[in-house]
Order: C-alpha cells, then structure tokens, then sequence
C-alpha cells in the first residue's frame, strides 16, 4: 500500500513539473512576441516563476494561476520589468513596465 502511494505521489509530481514546463514554453512565448512586437530586447531571454496559487477561472473550474516575470529593456542599458499571468495555459494578463516604442523606419 505505501509503494502504491509513493508512486501516485511521484506520478502527480511528475505531471505538475510537466504542466509547469508547459506554462512556462506559453509565458516565454508571451514575453518574446511582446518584446519583438515593440521592438525591445528580451533580457537574459527567459522568464522566472514569481508565484503560483490556486484560482477559478470563468467557468468556476479550479486552475494554477502562474505569475512569471522577466526583464527587458528599451535603450540596451536599462533593465524595465515584465510579468506574465497564466491562468491554467490561457495567458491571462501581460504587463510591461511604460517604455519607449522603437521607430520603424520605411
């Protein structure tokens, strides 16, 4: 019975890293195109898990809400912050610190 427990256990640790792994590929991905749509620079080109908490989404079903973080900046010498909200996979909210848009030119 306790093998049997620990690996039920093991089993839902396993799938709560992989779910994470995944919430973190659409967080990163969120950031990137955030950045490139604005034309800044991604720092260090990741984000970082800040928080997670349990949340109800819409329908009243129970989800992980993700709070990622990253930093980014306008000039290349400055470091602005970012923050991605994940609610289950479904972004949530996405924040960038007020910065300026880069010119096109053409």
């Amino acid at each position: 019975m306790g093998d049997l427990f620990l690996l039920i256990a093991m089993g839902a640790l396993g799938l709560f890293w992989m779910d994470g792994m995944r919430a973190r590929e659409i967080a990163m991905a969120a950031a990137r195109n955030a950045c490139r749509r604005d034309g800044m620079q991604l720092l260090d080109d990741t984000v970082a898990i800040r928080s997670y908490k349990l949340a109800r989404n819409d329908r009243g079903a129970l989800k992980i809400r993700r709070v990622y973080q990253f930093e980014f900046s306008d000039t290349g010498d400055n470091r602005l912050d970012g923050s991605v909200v994940l609610l289950g996979r479904s972004i949530e909210t996405l924040y960038m610190e007020p910065h300026r848009m880069a010119v096109e030119e053409g």
